[in-house]
């Protein structure tokens, strides 16, 4: 009997054929610069200063921890305003995902779609802006 090497070669290799892929890596940490970079898109509706102004959107100073829409001195959407929303890490990841998705009839447009870019950004905001806690 003849054994064909490829047939061999097949039949060896045929358990690894069913198993799944590899998980994928694991994401990158969260980069301050790259966030920093980010802020760009940003900072032109928003401050991060202690007493920065509003502009078209509320000033980000102490966000972490602070009940969404209740910045004083600033106009927020109905949507927004009876959220009962407290800012984290993670519903700011949420919203800023897709913002009108995540809260229909928010005065927010846009966001960052990327993940990474996400994480870069919350946690340059998370060094920035503090906490209203």
């Amino acid at each position: 009997m003849r054994i064909v090497p490829s047939l061999v070669l097949l039949l060896c290799a045929g358990p690894a054929l069913g198993q799944p892929a590899p998980a994928s890596t694991a994401p990158e940490p969260p980069s301050i610069a790259r966030g920093a970079e980010l802020w760009g898109k940003c900072r032109a509706c928003h401050t991060i200063e202690p007493n920065g102004r509003n502009i078209v959107g509320p000033r980000l100073h102490g966000i972490f921890g602070r009940t969404a829409g209740t910045q004083p001195d600033y106009r927020y959407s109905e949507a927004m305003k009876t959220s009962g929303l407290i800012w984290t890490e993670e519903t700011l990841d949420a919203y800023l995902a897709a913002t009108q998705d995540f809260m229909p009839g928010t005065k927010m447009y846009g966001g960052l779609a990327i993940p990474q870019d996400r994480a870069d950004l919350i946690a340059w905001l998370r060094q920035q802006a503090g906490s209203s806690r």
